[in-house]
């Protein structure tokens, strides 16, 4: 399983850029799952469902299935917020996971940022963010795209893949 991720300040195009770089690698015949790190309470059930009365009964783990998907809905009930690794565990096989967020997480990183952007860019802080997209020309060092530039991130991408999986081989010997 191979991870990138999308990061960025809030409103630089995160959703944007993840959802079409998730979009163009299942076009290319790729399985790509996502981890979406949210910094406010996230509910994704509703009050007077059944689902969710279960919850509010207590239990710690519901499963919503139906025809077209299901869902598993996780009570921490004060218990800490999981790490991106523990994440990662949970998912199925997959080629690619793309996460949006996780900015402190030491996976490998795309920046999105916006020359209108009040604040400065992660980069110059963060080793793991291995390229820029960006709506300007910043004094990065290493790969930057334009933000629409999709098939070249998903270029990038799919060729970070042959040395990710090198380098796995290399730590499991």
């Amino acid at each position: 399983m191979n991870v990138i991720g999308i990061v960025g300040w809030k409103n630089s195009g995160k959703t944007t850029l993840a959802s079409a770089l998730i979009r163009e690698l299942t076009v290319r015949g790729l399985r790509v799952n996502s981890i979406k790190h949210a910094h406010h309470g996230v509910d994704v059930d509703q009050p007077g469902t059944d689902s969710y009365q279960h919850r509010e009964a207590g239990a710690q783990e519901v499963i919503l299935a139906g025809g077209q998907r299901f869902a598993i809905m996780h009570e921490l009930r004060g218990a800490a917020e999981p790490t991106m690794d523990e994440l990662l565990e949970w998912l199925g096989p997959c080629d690619w996971v793309v996460v949006e967020g996780f900015k402190s997480h030491s996976h490998p990183k795309i920046e999105v940022h916006r020359q209108a952007s009040e604040r400065a860019p992660l980069y110059p802080q963060d080793d793991s963010i291995i390229a820029v997209a960006a709506d300007y020309t910043p004094d990065f060092s290493g790969p930057v795209f334009d933000a629409g530039d999709i098939t070249g991130i998903a270029d990038f991408v799919v060729g970070l893949s042959e040395p990710l999986a090198n380098e796995k081989r290399t730590r499991d010997t």
